[in-house]
């Protein structure tokens, strides 16, 4: 056996002697690989994309087992969330790879007439993409095409909290290329580490805004390129406009798909005061019509997926019970079941802003609903929050839906709907400041992965003409320069 696999099997112990070791051999093995593929051709990149989506979906059955193990998660949700997503990427990539690398011309200035220059896209290099536990596939393999599709090598660290994806993932990655061009370590925080440690051309990360800046730090070492795409508390405002029924369903499916462990899931909800009442009431017969009357049957409802486990559980039972005791209402839920990493879908309102519900990301299936009575109040407390990932808006009123646009800001924005514009291929995801930095996905994605090289080449130069000695004419010339340029 080569002994680069030798990584692509599941670490036995991440703190076991040699780790820095095993983890550098790899990384050195991927430099001589990064070089060769500097020069590799689309068609050549599309084989491998191609290679690794019908390995993904050749191993359906797997993911479906995955998914139950780790989150207890039905497999129509698996193949939207997970299989669709790593799909859709991959075909995308593979329709216009080629259009993306070739090299597009650009205009020259009035101070660079005389040249002709185009801007061309190179591979980063070597890459490290550290994806997280709630969706594991699809937050793998989606970047894994970007850094293919624009020519890097790739190191793959994914997390430990969900152990039968993580293996799935190994097992995939080993099924399609060799470890000198993708690798892949498992284990916890120390073989983070580790990887941190050396000097990747890029860091794709996806996580936690306070994990975000430990990568950062770590990536300023070696002044490493990041992207980051990490999470908040991403906002909803609905106002007397909104069709609330249509609100109501998609918010459920939004908020509670994955037991709301989705980072651009809805974190909380500000709702027009005078349709406040009538909303929560539809938004409660959306989470029974979904999932059933009773905590007991959503469950032992097989389309609900739990929480991925018993520490997550603990963390959303304390946000949930401080709530109650600072005098929260529950519409619905407000059933634990520790035993069975269960929380029913729970609705609060009347929720005081000093919760700890209202500070921290939930990132569960614990939804607050509160009431605003002007869209400024609402806006006024959004924009108090550090910059969300995601911020939806429900209306019907164009003036309104763009006064909140011109006066929020957010990586994303669905208006009328929730969580869709991840699935739309042809626009860049990604957060600012504390919800992220760089873009993901089809083009986004593959420019992440690239570095946007300037060419210049000089045919008639004009630059003479400003050289000194500098003459009466030259000083002239200077001066027209400033005038026009």
């Amino acid at each position: 056996m080569n002994d680069l696999l030798i990584p692509q099997a599941p670490a036995a112990d991440p703190s076991a002697p040699h780790l820095e070791q095993r983890v550098r051999e790899v990384f050195d093995r991927q430099l001589a690989t990064a070089l060769r593929l500097r020069s590799s051709t689309a068609r050549e990149r599309i084989a491998k994309i191609r290679k690794l989506r019908d390995c993904v979906m050749a191993h359906q059955a797997d993911l479906y087992a995955a998914g139950e193990a780790d989150f207890h998660r039905p497999a129509p949700e698996m193949d939207m969330t997970e299989l669709a997503v790593v799909q859709a990427e991959a075909r995308d990539a593979m329709r216009h790879l080629k259009r993306w690398m070739r090299p597009h011309k650009v205009w020259p200035t009035f101070a660079a007439l005389g040249t002709r220059a185009h801007v061309r896209y190179e591979p980063r290099g070597r890459c490290l993409i550290i994806s997280p536990w709630n969706y594991p596939l699809n937050l793998t393999f989606g970047p894994l095409v970007s850094a293919i599709a624009a020519g890097n090598t790739a190191i793959i660290k994914p997390s430990e909290l969900t152990p039968r994806h993580s293996a799935l993932i190994v097992k995939i990655v080993a099924e399609v290329f060799q470890p000198d061009e993708v690798a892949v370590f498992e284990g916890d925080a120390a073989v983070s580490t580790a990887l941190l440690a050396l000097p990747f051309d890029h860091i794709f990360f996806t996580g936690s805004p306070a994990i975000g800046k430990v990568v950062m730090a770590a990536a300023a070492k070696h002044l490493t390129s990041v992207t980051l795409e990490l999470g908040g508390k991403s906002p909803t405002i609905i106002d007397e406009s909104a069709d609330l029924t249509a609100a109501a369903r998609n918010i459920c499916w939004g908020k509670f798909t994955n037991a709301g462990q989705t980072c651009i899931a809805p974190d909380y909800i500000y709702v027009h005061e005078s349709v406040h009442d009538r909303f929560v009431a539809k938004l409660r017969e959306a989470v029974v019509a979904a999932y059933g009357e009773s905590p007991q049957a959503q469950a032992a409802n097989p389309d609900l997926a739990h929480v991925v486990n018993s520490r997550h559980v603990a963390r959303l039972s304390g946000l949930l019970n401080d709530a109650v005791q600072r005098g929260a209402k529950t519409v619905c839920g407000n059933v634990v079941a520790p035993e069975q990493n269960f929380i029913a879908p729970t609705v609060l309102t009347d929720v005081p802003p000093g919760s700890t519900i209202m500070r921290e990301e939930i990132f569960g299936p614990l939804l607050p609903v509160l009431r605003y009575s002007h869209v400024d109040d609402a806006i006024a407390a959004i924009n108090a929050q550090p910059k969300p990932l995601a911020l939806y808006i429900w209306s019907r009123d164009r003036a309104r839906t763009e006064h909140i646009l011109q006066n929020t800001t957010a990586g994303g924005t669905c208006i009328n709907s929730t969580v869709q514009h991840f699935l739309h291929g042809n626009l860049p995801f990604g957060g600012v400041n504390n919800s992220g930095q760089g873009n993901a996905h089809g083009f986004y994605g593959f420019r992440a992965f690239s570095h946007e090289r300037a060419v210049l080449k000089s045919q008639i130069s004009l630059l003479p003409m400003y050289f000194p000695p500098f003459t009466a004419l030259k000083k002239l010339m200077v001066r027209l320069l400033l005038r026009f340029i």
